[in-house]
């Protein structure tokens, strides 16, 4: 019989990334909760090869590594865009389409002349995009628990915004008519996949954040 997910009760948390603005995105989620957020960086940790086929396999092998290269709970992220007209791509290889360079600029513009080479034009393609993260919380010892978040959207016909990173600027999500790039970091974080599959894993594994004390006068909180 299962024992049921593992709980982090530490307060200090690896993240396994060199990505600021991913890193910028767990502290948010994180340190509110009283968790201490330390980055790869900080530790001047390499990064694993990425040699799984899929999201999940990549992020558990990145937090697997840092966990024991460190000897605390890390947290691991593998995460991408799929464009349902480009079948998928560039899903794993995401941050590849920016080259050596991350040059995001460059990344967007292939996806926009990929669609437009299987479409004719970017008016006819088939916009439809996800983004997908996989978050996958490591111990020491090997225990892994992981969680995914997609949001839907679609790729518009040139970016907008300047806020966000990566791909940010050329994605709408579903029911809204800003792209990531053109929110404030606030409002991605609350629709983001990145959230969404931290959300999961914070209910899975993370004990829930303590209530605020009572003030003079609050009117006693009703048990149960």
């Amino acid at each position: 019989m299962s024992a049921g997910p593992r709980r982090f009760t530490g307060d200090r948390l690896l993240v396994a990334t060199h990505n600021p603005g991913k890193l910028a995105e767990f502290r948010a989620l994180l340190e509110p909760r009283g968790i201490a957020v330390i980055g790869a960086a900080e530790l001047a940790l390499e990064a694993p090869a990425e040699t799984g086929t899929t999201f999940l396999e990549n992020a558990r092998l990145k937090a697997l590594a840092a966990a024991r290269a460190v000897g605390i709970p890390a947290l691991a992220d593998d995460s991408g865009l799929e464009c349902r007209g480009l079948d998928g791509a560039p899903g794993l290889a995401t941050a590849d389409w920016a080259g050596p360079e991350r040059d995001f600029a460059r990344a967007m513009r292939r996806v926009r002349a990929e669609l437009v080479a299987r479409f004719g034009s970017i008016e006819r393609a088939d916009r439809r995009a996800a983004f997908v993260a996989v978050l996958c919380l490591a111990w020491p010892d090997g225990w892994v628990e992981c969680a995914e978040g997609r949001v839907e959207g679609e790729i518009v016909p040139e970016p907008r915004g300047s806020g966000g990173f990566g791909y940010d600027p050329l994605f709408v999500p579903q029911g809204e008519s800003r792209t990531f790039g053109e929110m404030l970091a606030s409002e991605k974080e609350a629709l983001s996949h990145r959230a969404k599959a931290m959300a999961a894993l914070l209910a899975r594994c993370f004990p829930p954040a303590a209530a605020p004390p009572d003030r003079p006068g609050d009117p006693p909180r009703p048990a149960g």
